[in-house]
């Protein structure tokens, strides 16, 4: 299993910045290999996500929040129920440092299945701590400018 982290400071509440995270369906923002988080059946603790690949292949799973301490963190997790094949977390922390910036963690684990599954994960992951860093300077510029 492999992980990743990244740590940014942003100037907004920590309230905003959990706002902006809590659905998950923004992530294709932030993470260009994402292609849609969607909610599963109006349930707002589940989503499906879908995920490029290579050779244009997309690959899909579900996942559920495992964790919401608002306005602290967020958790989510493979759904193993979904599709056990797919094994993928993740953790956002917000710090409220006071004066209206808020510290950001982003934390992902991941277990990269073997075949086409495990190719897109693979591809959604190469050099995966450059992407949350992406992704962190990404989601630091539009919470920034609202």
């Amino acid at each position: 299993m492999g992980a990743v982290a990244h740590y940014v400071e942003v100037d907004a509440p920590a309230q905003a910045c959990y706002d902006w995270w809590r659905p998950l369906t923004r992530l294709p923002e932030i993470f260009s290999d994402v292609e849609k988080v969607e909610a599963v059946d109006g349930d707002s603790d589940r989503t499906k996500w879908t995920v490029k690949g290579p050779a244009g292949v997309s690959v899909d799973w579900e996942a559920r929040i495992v964790e919401d301490s608002a306005p602290h963190t967020i958790a989510w997790a493979t759904d193993d129920s979904a599709d056990p094949d797919v094994k993928h977390s993740g953790v956002v922390r917000f710090d409220d440092k006071g004066h209206g910036v808020t510290g950001v963690e982003i934390s992902l684990k991941y277990d990269p299945p073997a075949g086409r599954a495990g190719e897109a994960v693979a591809t959604l992951l190469a050099d995966p701590q450059t992407k949350v860093e992406r992704a962190a300077a990404e989601f630091k510029r539009i919470v920034e400018t609202r």
